[in-house]
């Protein structure tokens, strides 16, 4: 019978690496509620039309990308590509907003039908977070730090945050006929999938990887410079903010994120732990979203960040200073202890005392293989474990066990079965 794998692009997380991505979002959900931010957490499955609409028909993802199928009630449903429609859809079914602004974050799985490769699978996992009602460029310089520190706390080195303003709706509307009619002027020269985009989505076109194209888009009109007086003062409180906190930034007039909600504040920040800079976080401000799935008029912001990607340059970062919070953070958790035991009558108190141990908060790995001391022994030490707990017959017959410092030649300490506290102040204090 043919041994059945998972899908391509979907991968397992295995208990060494998920302990790793547990204590990363735990760093995270620390973060957020320092800075008062609470989680939601909303279903993998959605009605297309909140990515048709929230997203837009026009873009890559509602395009090319999702997982959409016919459940048994004929209802189109879609696997979510992005955590923030759900977000907002959520609030607006619950009432949130009319409790006032909803700060918010979120992590879990996505799904966007796109070529496997390091740090992008099909089925993805992000962490996220959504400002619901804050209108101010001091939220957007607030929200941006937020993503800025938890990246610093997590060990994240060669930071570099790439700004742009894509302004209001009038701007981008006259930035956009502008764009298309000096593309136009240039249409051979453009590679086919930006001639696709050309009449749909041609913002998009600012953000080809096409070597060509990038070179056309070098004396392309700027959206920067078609910006109104209140869109440019704008950009300007958000960079005079984050020049008060000392996030260093630099304008990029081609970042334009994939999205169709984004307007004004756009941001991606970048990381040179892989060698290249490589993306770990992108967001921006999204005013229209809300309005545009049934809700009043809104103004929200919000970011996220890849956890595969992050893990990637979280691996890179420790291998470089394995002291460094990076390195602290992505290693292996070890028992404190190992529980070497062998003999029926030792099987069953080594059982017993493992349970009083672990319920004294203690972290003990019992060995219930049954092999010779000598192998259970070298299983100890493979764990990481600094001391063994070792329970024989002799020690049976005393009423005691013996505690070995690994990988030392210290010498043995020895108590008996019944003091259990001597036995937790002695390991702790070891």
């Amino acid at each position: 019978m043919t041994q059945l794998k998972s899908l391509r692009g979907m991968v397992d997380l295995l208990p060494d690496a998920l302990q790793r991505w547990q204590a990363v979002e735990a760093a995270a959900r620390e973060h957020f509620r320092r800075s008062g931010f609470g989680e939601i957490r909303t279903p993998l499955l959605e009605n297309t039309d909140l990515f048709c609409r929230g997203i837009g028909e026009a873009t890559d993802v509602v395009g090319k990308e999702m997982y959409t199928f016919q459940d048994r009630g004929e209802r189109s449903c879609t696997l979510r590509p992005e955590g923030t429609a759900s977000v907002v859809r959520a609030a607006l079914e619950h009432g949130l907003l009319s409790q006032g602004p909803q700060r918010l974050w979120y992590c879990g799985s996505m799904f966007r039908y796109e070529r496997p490769q390091a740090g992008r699978q099909r089925q993805f996992h992000q962490i996220g977070v959504e400002w619901l009602g804050a209108s101010s460029p001091r939220s957007d310089v607030e929200v941006i730090a937020l993503a800025w520190d938890l990246l610093d706390r997590l060990g994240v080195g060669g930071l570099e945050l790439e700004l742009n303003s894509l302004g209001s709706i009038e701007d981008r509307q006259a930035y956009r006929s502008a764009l298309v009619g000096w593309f136009q002027e240039r249409r051979d020269a453009l590679d086919d999938d930006s001639r696709s985009r050309l009449e749909s989505n041609p913002l998009r076109i600012l953000d080809s990887k096409n070597p060509d194209t990038q070179d056309l888009l070098e004396s392309a009109p700027r959206l920067i410079d078609a910006l109104g007086s209140d869109s440019r003062e704008r950009f300007d409180s958000v960079q005079h903010g984050l020049h008060d906190l000392g996030i260093p930034f630099r304008l990029n007039p081609r970042l334009v994120r994939g999205l169709d909600y984004y307007g004004h504040t756009a941001f991606e920040i970048t990381s040179d732990q892989l060698g290249a800079q490589a993306t770990v976080c992108g967001g921006g401000r999204y005013n229209g979203l809300v309005e545009q799935l049934g809700g009043p008029s809104t103004p929200a912001i919000g970011w996220a960040l890849g956890l595969e990607r992050l893990m990637l340059v979280l691996e890179s970062a420790a291998s470089k200073d394995s002291s460094g919070p990076a390195a602290r953070l992505t290693e292996v958790p070890v028992p404190t202890a190992y529980l070497v035991n062998r003999g029926d009558s030792a099987e069953r108190a080594a059982l017993v005392l493992a349970r009083q141990l672990r319920r004294a908060g203690l972290s003990v790995q019992l060995d219930d293989s049954g092999a010779s001391f000598s192998k259970q022994f070298k299983r100890a030490d493979r764990c990481g474990a600094k001391q063994a707990l070792v329970i024989g017959d002799d020690e049976i017959k005393n009423g005691i066990v013996r505690i070995k410092v690994l990988q030392q030649q210290a010498s043995e300490s020895t108590f008996s079965l019944g003091d259990i506290n001597l036995i937790v102040d002695h390991l702790k204090a070891s």
